[in-house]
């Protein structure tokens, strides 16, 4: 199967937060990175939640792309776009920012809390075939 890069506008992208109008430039950014490869993990790299979610995928045999925001020269803004995208605009998730955020195929699949509710419900490992991160 050929893993296929989704568009900004199947993203769903809401260009409107609290504080006015995300530039343009951080949603691009946020969709260019979150296309580089069939699974991306937006994370801090003190976070244990990111640690773990990213160690799930490793332990099914996938290798996903990791964007650790503490260390990216955007970080800030792209964490905003994120929260943004998972509607908690004040940031209440359990995780330092709501991170970390996922990425199956281009689209998002959620946080923590969704990711590991689609692998015990057993929808995680058609998502990762369907965008070409694991071959079973």
């Amino acid at each position: 199967m050929q893993y296929k890069p989704e568009t900004r506008s199947s993203l769903s992208f809401n260009k409107v937060n609290n504080m006015g109008v995300f530039p343009l430039d951080t949603l691009v950014r946020v969709e260019s990175m979150a296309s580089e490869n069939a699974v991306v993990i937006f994370s801090v790299s003190t976070c244990c939640m990111c640690h773990a979610v990213s160690g799930l995928f490793r332990g099914m045999g996938v290798s996903p792309g990791v964007h650790e925001l503490d260390l990216h020269p955007y970080g800030v803004e792209i964490n905003r776009a994120l929260l943004r995208l998972l509607g908690c605009s004040s940031g209440t998730s359990t995780s330092p920012g709501g991170l970390p955020v996922v990425f199956i195929g281009g689209k998002m699949v959620g946080s923590m809390e969704r990711v590991m509710a689609s692998h015990i419900n057993g929808s995680l490992v058609p998502l990762l075939k369907d965008a070409g991160a694991l071959c079973l």
